[in-house]
């Protein structure tokens, strides 16, 4: 391949990354936010090399070793030397990928959906009325289990592909709730804990969450490239470039205060993040473009940014 077409080729799936992960960033910004400075490096650092390696390349090849029973080092062989067959092997992934991502980032929307202490809200008519049913504290899971059965479900009949739907599914949720809640063991108590141990494990947790959060994003991005491209050291390096500017927009976002400022944002990015979830669980049923999914998170953060704008032009001249 010629370093025209490399160039190139890595600038669309940057492209394709960044335009994926815009409202990630958002997310990720209202969650860094409260980490103090030391984590907020480690988040940039060590985070973009589990994100970019581990995510972008030793992920894709696990979920391949696991489905053929290959050794890892055959499925990177393959993954150099035979791409189409590797692409073919990760594509037949998909079911399950989509499956634990979509319920994991549906709890992520449903969590800030049904968050009854929420104060601020863009479709107030909407989501007032979701903050008020957010005082049945197992909702949103239970909605999660709804949608996963209902999914499972609507399958044609094959008793593999169900039980991959279901096991994968629940393993979302599961870890969803995992993550969520270790934050509680590191809350202050009466053993002498310090408020500097407390901030350092509180602040671990908070770094867990967003590797996670960030590996649920990267899925439909890894499997679609190949859609682009079949090099497997040309997605890496697309994807490591879309993934790094990411991290590099989280950080501005949270040292400007963006998110304070235009107050809206972080709704549409939640928005952003429920139809994602949407749009890979229906992926299971149907090929959906990665530029559609694309341009709803772009919309969404779009709107809720202009939305914001007028906000303050409206308090401004009060």
């Amino acid at each position: 391949m010629g370093w025209v077409v490399a160039v190139f080729l890595m600038s669309v799936l940057s492209i394709m990354e960044i335009s994926l992960s815009f409202d990630n960033a958002v997310v990720n910004a209202s969650i860094l936010k409260d980490m103090d400075e030391k984590w907020q490096q480690r988040f940039l650092t060590i985070g973009i090399l589990v994100a970019v390696v581990g995510m972008r390349l030793i992920f894709p090849i696990a979920i391949v070793a696991v489905a053929t029973g290959l050794g890892s080092v055959d499925v990177m062989n393959m993954a150099l030397h035979n791409p189409e067959k590797y692409a073919r092997y990760l594509n037949e992934s998909h079911t399950s990928i989509a499956s634990f991502g979509g319920m994991f980032l549906l709890l992520v929307f449903l969590s800030f959906m049904f968050d009854s202490d929420k104060e601020v809200h863009w479709l107030e008519i909407f989501e007032e009325k979701m903050r008020d049913l957010g005082k049945l504290e197992v909702i949103s899971i239970l909605i999660a289990l709804i949608v996963l059965f209902a999914m499972q479900a609507l399958l044609p009949i094959d008793n593999d592909a169900r039980l991959t739907v279901l096991i994968s599914g629940l393993a979302g949720i599961v870890l969803y709730i995992a993550v969520s809640s270790l934050d509680l063991f590191f809350e202050p108590d009466d053993t002498g804990m310090s408020a500097a141990d407390t901030v350092k494990r509180s602040g671990m947790m908070a770094f867990l969450y967003l590797e996670v959060l960030d590996a649920s994003f990267s899925f439909d991005g890894v499997i679609g490239a190949f859609a682009i491209t079949s090099d497997i050291v040309i997605i890496m390096l697309g994807l490591a470039v879309g993934a790094m500017f990411v991290r590099s927009l989280t950080i501005h976002l949270v040292h400007k205060g963006t998110l304070d400022e235009y107050i809206y944002l972080e709704h549409g990015a939640h928005y952003g993040i429920g139809a994602l979830a949407i749009i890979m669980l229906l992926g299971i049923h149907f090929h959906i473009s990665e530029i559609i999914t694309g341009l709803v998170g772009i919309t969404f953060i779009g709107l809720s940014l202009y939305s914001s704008v007028r906000y303050r032009r409206l308090h401004q001249s009060d």
